[in-house]
């Protein structure tokens, strides 16, 4: 079976490559706007991402950056924006006839941007699943509508690949699509639905899991969105399937005593009669002050039954700050 619909997937962006298709995946996510960046349209065409795996954020002190799965070259072009030295920037992927479509575009991105030079970008022929990387050497890697591709143990061992190659606190920013719901068989096992980013999905918490599981200490989901619906209509299914977009960055923090530390989007906000709280634990919450917490801090503060601390539920948005 592996062999089968990682032959397929291949196929299918072989022919994307050649014949570029808008609507093979359907970005949820605005093209970021910043100064003196223009992409060239033919980079939108190959757009077959399902959100953003770019935030300025993590992109700071010149880092040395790793995307997989190129497309039409879109994101590591973004990516060089924060990170203009030569082959700072290194785009993998296991299908020739896109790393020809990517570096086309690239050259073309050169006569639109003065700051830019396709030797930002080392393209090079390879898999996920062995990445032609040495360890402990990437700042930050990301991937965008990939690893939802993969069954289990792929995607298990695509984890392990990214981690293996990042530097200690070094960054894994993804993009992929999540489904609340199982997927039934059939879906699941058509290669060309896989391919497609469709059929792939499994719940945000399972997800979480994974990467808790192979050591990401720190954990943020940083967006969720609705991105596709699987309807009786069109697919082999008899009821509605409802598809999000999530994009998470898994940092390699090392792994607290307690478990890691994954950002949802929830906050406390304290409103007793003192100007704060201090749980003797790190976290101090001013009165009537909202502090970004973890889960786990979440659950420990409802723990305490306390009539003066609200928690929120989770947004599925975390921009940084708070505790932890």
């Amino acid at each position: 079976m592996r062999d089968s619909y990682l032959s397929t997937a291949k196929d299918v962006y072989k022919e994307a490559a050649l014949n570029p298709d808008k609507g093979l995946c359907c970005t949820t996510t605005p093209i970021w706007q910043l100064p003196d960046l223009t992409i060239p349209e033919k980079m939108l065409e190959m757009n077959y991402g399902c959100g953003s795996t770019v935030n300025p954020r993590d992109l700071v002190n010149d880092p040395s950056i790793l995307y997989v799965g190129v497309g039409g070259g879109m994101e590591v072009l973004q990516f060089s924006y924060f990170s203009r030295k030569r082959n700072r920037v290194i785009g993998i992927d296991p299908v020739i006839e896109m790393i020809n479509a990517c570096r086309t575009n690239l050259t073309e991105a050169e006569k639109s941007n003065n700051w830019f030079s396709s030797d930002f970008v080392d393209l090079r022929d390879g898999d996920a699943l062995n990445l032609p990387i040495e360890d402990e050497t990437i700042d930050v890697a990301a991937q965008n509508c990939l690893f939802n591709i993969f069954h289990d143990e792929e995607l298990k061992t695509a984890l392990k690949e990214m981690f293996r190659v990042l530097k200690p606190h070094g960054r894994l920013v993804i993009s992929d699509p999540v489904c609340e719901r199982l997927i039934p068989e059939n879906l699941k096992n058509d290669a060309r639905l896989r391919a497609l980013c469709l059929s792939g999905a499994i719940p945000l918490n399972e997800y979480l899991k994974r990467l808790t599981s192979i050591g990401f200490g720190t954990i943020e989901v940083r967006a969720k969105r609705p991105y596709r619906l699987l309807d009786p209509k069109h697919y082999d299914t008899n009821e509605l399937i409802f598809i999000e977009s999530v994009e998470i960055c898994a940092i390699k923090d090392p792994m607290p005593e307690d478990g890691a530390c994954v950002f949802t989007g929830k906050t406390a906000i304290y409103y007793g009669e003192d100007e704060l709280f201090d749980d003797k634990k790190g976290h101090i919450l001013l009165q009537n002050q909202p502090l970004s917490i973890c889960d786990k801090t979440a659950g420990d503060f409802l723990s305490l039954e306390r009539d003066d601390i609200f928690i929120s539920e989770s947004t599925y948005f975390y921009d940084g700050g708070g505790c932890c």
